[in-house]
This record gives structure tokens, sequence and C-alpha cells, in this order.
């Protein structure tokens, strides 16, 4: 039984009274995080040692409250304040575990003072904060009261944590973190899949079954277009440029919700269907800064693949990244030769051994076979044999029984 650890988001609608009571608390915990950010980098500038946790919070909570310039710090949840300070410890042991090389990925810099400007606010109660789910649906906050929650599905298990957040359209969310209650293995399947993402179809599974690009963000150009023209002619500092932000940030938001739907039905869809899946680990960040990042970032690779990953782990499935080297698109998936590279309006190419392949399908079909190899333990070698097998006695090819799928249709809402 393996115990994963999800986040649970809802909606929340608090009255006007308690969104005074979470923008006070947002403050609070806004404040106290610079104050510790500044702190350090003056013990730093210093040359003194590096300030403990304890420490921090004993100067910045217990002490600070007893001061008349940080005396409405108690008017908050203690937790609230105390959940700040460890934010500021995360962000500062990323960062030096980045700087030392500990950590992978992309460099992480160091922390930097929040804003009262910023599009998304945030704050977080733990277990000791004695949250509480009411038995009428609202979730009780200590400090802020009983909040309107808009339930779309029960929690599996008691949550050990819940964020408030307001992003930048306005909008309240409870983010509940929790771990799977009971074992979720999805019954085995016999079929693996290979994923070759792309910009024409979205997704080609090495199954030939074809996934279109719904291009939400390019659909919804026109209006975000329309909506920011309006918001330049607004003066700055101005009541109706506020409200004209507010109606920006709400076309994109409902882009990236309709995105981030469509997404979850689509791998949930080939979890179940696939006992494993394999996919290409892109360079989404290069990719970003080609002439074709727009569509890129449209595209949204990176969560899709996120979501295909925790989801493989939640209901016993596997889950494998080919290395973003491996010659997916020139490999012929049927004599394992590794042809020229080739232009991106090539959508089709011929192999000397005789095969046609479809662009997108091979590539998809090389990732399934890599996947495969490196998970079997069968070292560097991840493609077929020289040797190709007689047509008539070969286990799959073009010809075979299962047939090539199409959804190309699929709706995108």
């Amino acid at each position: 039984m393996l115990l994963v650890q999800l986040r649970y988001q809802f909606r929340v609608y608090p009255t006007s009274g308690q969104q005074i009571e979470l923008a006070r608390a947002f403050g609070c915990a806004r404040v106290v995080f610079n104050d510790g950010l500044r702190l350090r980098q003056q013990a730093h500038e210093a040359g003194e040692k590096y300030i403990s946790d304890g420490e921090l919070s004993r100067r910045l909570i217990t002490e600070a409250k007893l001061r008349p310039q940080r005396a409405w710090l108690s008017e908050v949840s203690a937790v609230v304040l105390q959940q700040a300070l460890a934010d500021l410890n995360t962000a500062y042991r990323n960062f030096f575990a980045s700087i030392t090389g500990k950590r992978k990925g992309r460099k992480v810099t160091a922390p930097r003072f929040r804003s009262r400007k910023d599009n998304r606010q945030a704050i977080r109660f733990t277990k000791n904060s004695r949250f509480t789910v009411l038995d009428n649906g609202r979730l009780r906050l200590p400090k802020i009261g009983d909040l309107d929650v808009r339930w779309s599905r029960s929690l599996p298990s008691d949550p050990s944590s819940v964020a408030i957040i307001r992003d930048a359209a306005g909008r309240y969310f409870a983010s509940f973190v929790v771990r799977t209650a009971e074992d979720e293995t999805l019954p085995p399947v016999a079929s693996e899949v290979g994923i070759d993402l792309g910009l024409t179809h979205f997704a080609v599974l090495s199954d030939g079954t074809k996934v279109a690009a719904p291009k939400f963000l390019r659909r919804a150009a026109r209006k975000l277009k329309r909506l920011q023209q309006a918001l330049s002619r607004k003066q700055k500092g101005s009541n109706r440029r506020k409200k004209a932000v507010v109606k920006v940030a709400r076309a994109h938001a409902r882009v990236a919700d309709t995105r981030r739907d469509w997404q979850h039905k689509l791998s949930t869809t080939i979890v179940r269907d696939s006992q494993a899946i394999y996919v290409e680990d892109l360079c989404v960040t290069g990719l970003g800064r080609t002439r074709l990042a727009k569509s890129v970032h449209d595209a949204g690779w990176a969560s899709f693949t996120g979501m295909l990953e925790y989801k493989a782990a939640r209901y016993g499935r596997t889950f494998a990244r080919v290395d973003r080297f491996f010659p997916s698109t020139r490999m012929c998936s049927d004599c394992g030769r590794i042809g020229e590279k080739m232009a991106l309006n090539v959508r089709a190419w011929d192999c000397p051994c005789g095969s046609h392949h479809d662009r997108d399908v091979n590539a998809a079909k090389n990732i399934r076979a890599a996947g495969q190899a490196d998970l079997n333990d069968r070292g560097a070698r991840v493609r077929p044999p020289a040797m190709v097998a007689p047509r008539s006695e070969a286990v799959t090819h073009p010809d075979a029984a299962r047939s090539t799928r199409s959804v190309e249709g699929t709706s995108a809402l």
C-alpha cells in the first residue's frame, strides 16, 4: 500500500467581514516573512552567524507582540505567523541546496521580499491551529470564522493542513493537504503506452491515437487583446484601472482553469487504460526561449506530465521519462536505423528498410521501447535489434489486428 500526499482545492466564499480578517492575516504573515528576511540579511552583511529558526521565531513573534509597533500581530492566529517563517526557512534551504549543487534543476535565487501588491496572497493553517470542517460543510478557521466552501467531492482522509489563497482575479480557495486513506491501485491492464508531445497534436500515443491540441490561449487571444487594450487606456492608480486589472486576471484564470480541467481528464484516461506510461523529458524552459514560446507555454506539457506522474504513483501504474537527447523522431521503430535530422514540416518519412512512418507515431513507439528497456535494466541499448524479423513473423506491425484510433476531433471543453 502506497500512501500519496495529495492537494484538494475548493472555492470558498468569505463574507465581507471575513475578507477583512483574511486581508489582516495576509498582511501579518507578509510582515513577519519580510522581517525575518531583513534580519537574516542584516546578520549576513554584518558578518554574524546565521540566525536559527527558533531564534527568529522568538524575536519576530513572541517578543514582537510585546512591542507597540507589532502588537497587532496578536490579532491573527499564531500558526499563520509560524508558517510564514517556515516558508522563509524552506526558501533558504532550497537556495543553499541549489548553490551547493545538492538540488537538481534550475538554480534557485535567494528569497525576496513579499509585497502587498503581489497578485497571489496565501496563508496556511496546520493541525495545531485546530481548524475544523463542520458537519454543515463550513470550514472553521481561528480568528476568521466559518467559511462557506463549495465542495465538489469529499476528502479521502482528514487534512493535515489547509491554505487559504486569494488569486489575482480576487477569488478565494481552500487548499487541503491530505494522504490517501486506502489502497487505490487500479486493476492491472496489459497495454503500455509511449507518448510524444507536440504542438500540432498535443499528444500522440504509440497505439496511433492522436489528441488534437486545444490551444486555449490562442482561442482566447481576441478577448484578451481587447481587455488589455482597455486596461492600457485607464489612468494609473485609478479605481477603473483596478477593475480592468481584475477583468484581465479573470480572463487568464478562465484559460488556465479550462486547460487544467482538460489535462486532468486526458491524464486520468491514459492512466486508467495503461499499465505503464513513458514520456520524453522535454526541456520546456529552453523551448520557451524560441519563436514557438507562446505555443509551448499554451500547451502546458510540464503540468500534464506532472499529472501523469502523480496519478501513476497513486493508482499503482508505472511512469518513466526518456532522456530528452534520445533520437526518437529520427530512429526507425522497425529496424533501429537512425536517420538525418528532419525539419518540422516533415510529418512522414520512409526508412531504407522499406518502412513508412508517421513522424509522431514513430517517435511515440520509440519512446515506449526506450522506457521499457530502461526499466528492464537492459543497459544502454534502447533500440530494436539490427536484424528485423520477416513481416509474417513479427509480433507487431502496421497491419496488426489492433486498429489505429484517432481522436483528432476530441472536444477541448
